[in-house]
């Protein structure tokens, strides 16, 4: 079974169990999907799938922080809600040690020597993380190490 299919299982659970959350929740990330399907004319494989949940997760996060700045402790409870759902669907973070090894190896094999050519290892490191580690902890840690 895809995540895709995994999705659309648990929505027709949450839906017999009348689970609001997760049923909001599910329903607006297949949503998601569906329209990028719709764009792009085909089914989309798990690795595109995860990078809309990871897409999804830090949307819940920015709504999390602007509804605490505008003192909305309610919208803030019900991102958490969605967050904790999101979250579930997406594979065990990478350890701090686990990305620095993965970056280390990304800057070996394309041979990155300055932060110029830190685009290369980026390039390199994105498809491996996928799910696992977000886009901006990969980039702080590519420019440590190349600075």
């Amino acid at each position: 079974m895809n995540l895709k299919e995994k999705l659309q299982n648990d929505l027709k659970e949450a839906m017999r169990t009348n689970n609001e959350v997760q049923k909001r929740t599910l329903r607006m990330a297949l949503a998601a999907i569906r329209l990028l399907e719709v764009e792009r004319g085909v089914q989309l494989d798990d690795n595109a799938i995860l990078g809309i949940l990871q897409k999804e997760v830090k949307a819940r996060h920015e709504a999390i922080a602007d509804a605490e700045r505008a003192g909305r402790a309610d919208l803030a409870a019900a991102s958490r809600e969605e967050l904790a759902v999101l979250e579930g669907y997406l594979p065990q973070a990478m350890s701090e040690a686990e990305l620095e090894a993965l970056v280390r190896q990304g800057i070996a094999e394309v041979g990155a020597q300055n932060l110029q050519q830190m685009g290369l290892v980026m390039k390199w490191l994105m498809p491996r993380l996928q799910g696992r580690a977000s886009g901006e902890q990969a980039s702080q840690m590519v420019r440590r190490l190349l600075s």
